[in-house]
């Protein structure tokens, strides 16, 4: 699934394939907030990490798990 986090002034969004549900994606990110963390990470499908600074975060963006259908639909 497509991941989007917006930074605070920052002009551009950090977009990832994540290989976690979007459950996951939203407890990582409530919990490093109702917790007070100062960062949550999240790695990627390539095995790439993301460290993202909790108070820096404007939004996340969280895709669908269900995969588009490719061609035409009669």
């Amino acid at each position: 699934m497509e991941v989007r986090i917006g930074i605070i002034n920052a002009p551009r969004e950090i977009a990832f394939e994540s290989s976690d549900s979007a459950a996951d994606v939203e407890q990582a990110v409530a919990a490093a907030l109702a917790s007070g963390q100062a960062h949550v990470s999240f790695s990627d499908e390539k095995g790439r990490r993301y460290i993202v600074a909790t108070a820096n975060i404007a939004y996340v963006e969280v895709g669908s798990d269900k995969a588009r259908p490719v061609g035409f639909v009669a």
